[in-house]
């Protein structure tokens, strides 16, 4: 499988504002890729960029190997797909469908197939006269979906498409993209700030914070092994600590925290007196009633918030910082009030290196004249 779009180098600035940073991404043919992160990332800018509605100040772009910095979106073999669907309110769904081939000047009888084809496969046969304004959110979203399909262009984008749904249809949607682009084999890059939904969907997700990347891989390697502190926080519900390592013994570090020491397995790369972070989601957390070897972590439980299939145990630790036991509905968990130790297997939590490793290694680092 071949790389269709390339992105060398890439910086976009506005002003003062440095909004995407020396960016790096290569997209595979017929790839899901998703651009997650908060407002202000850069990940809609980058979209843009390659859309060709906002130019890189310095970079390259390409797709399918050529460089397209310079073209016009019209003239680049992709498509986008907004937020705002984008419909014109006075065309029937039909015409909607068929403007990209009216304006190539494709035959009529051409378009007219295409056409019908495309609204079977986003399930709206039937619908060819109505208007955007007799349709649900969802249909009309499926109308600029197969109005961007029907040009076949190489490479669809996606700025948060599905935005502006209720939640269920969001869900329903989010299954019949997924559907259609592994149907299409066309290459999808998505723009969300929804990190269950770039889960949902993706083949890679790119998670962006302050115009770079932090970590680019499947969404289970994203969401099991986050390679930052800031990715750990982001995708779904994590525990995180700030320590320091204070022993490593046959690959298992001992972690000193503010409220007591932990374990967990030591990656290569870590150090002694390194300071880390460690990262363990809910549903990994475990508590004993009596002290767990390798472990000095007390707590008492504070409440409970029930979420249908799920039961979330909030505990407090000495220093009034919380964190959450997660289980299936019906699975055992402490009553409140209680004291508990929590711990964890030393796979199911994972060490991550702390930017003020970096900046006291700085400190350290300097001699003074």
């Amino acid at each position: 499988m071949g790389n269709i779009v390339e992105i060398e180098g890439v910086n976009k600035i506005y002003g003062k504002n440095h909004v995407v940073k020396d960016l790096n991404l290569t997209i595979k043919e017929g790839e899901f890729l998703t651009l997650l992160g908060s407002s202000g990332c850069g990940k809609t800018t980058t979209l843009r960029m390659v859309a060709g509605f906002e130019e890189p100040t310095t970079g390259t772009i390409k797709v399918e190997g050529e460089r397209v910095e310079e073209k016009e979106p019209f003239e680049r073999n992709v498509n986008t797909v907004f937020q705002s669907y984008a419909l014109f309110p006075h065309k029937t769904i039909f015409d909607n469908i068929a403007y990209g081939l009216k304006m190539k000047k494709v035959p009529k009888e051409e378009i007219k197939e295409r056409v019908l084809e495309m609204m079977d496969m986003v399930q709206l046969t039937g619908f060819e006269k109505r208007y955007p304004s007799q349709l649900s959110g969802g249909q009309r979203q499926r109308v600029a979906i197969a109005r961007a399909l029907i040009n076949r262009p190489r490479v669809l984008l996606l700025d948060e498409p599905l935005g502006a749904l209720d939640l269920k249809l969001r869900k329903q949607m989010q299954l019949e993209l997924k559907r259609l682009q592994k149907k299409l084999n066309i290459t999808f890059i998505y723009v969300t700030h929804d990190q269950e939904e770039a889960l949902t969907m993706s083949d890679r997700i790119a998670v962006m914070h302050d115009g770079v990347i932090d970590q680019l891989a499947s969404p289970s390697e994203i969401y099991e092994h986050p390679a930052t502190k800031f990715v750990a926080a982001f995708i779904g519900e994590a525990n995180i600590y700030d320590g320091c390592i204070t022993g490593i013994t046959d690959g298992i570090a001992t972690v000193t925290l503010e409220n007591g020491v932990v374990s967990i397995r030591c990656p290569e790369d870590f150090s002694l007196l390194e300071y880390a972070t460690v990262s363990v989601r809910p549903e990994k957390m475990k508590f004993s009633t009596t002290p767990v070897e390798g472990f000095g972590l007390q707590a008492q439980v504070k409440d409970y918030i029930y979420v249908g299939a799920v039961l979330k145990c909030i505990v407090s630790l000495p220093n009034r910082n919380e964190l959450k036991i997660e289980r299936l509905a019906g699975q055992e968990l402490p009553p409140i009030g209680s004291k508990c130790y929590p711990y964890w297997d030393v796979d199911d939590a994972v060490l991550i290196h702390n930017e003020s490793h970096y900046i006291f290694e700085a400190i350290n680092n300097i001699k003074l004249a």
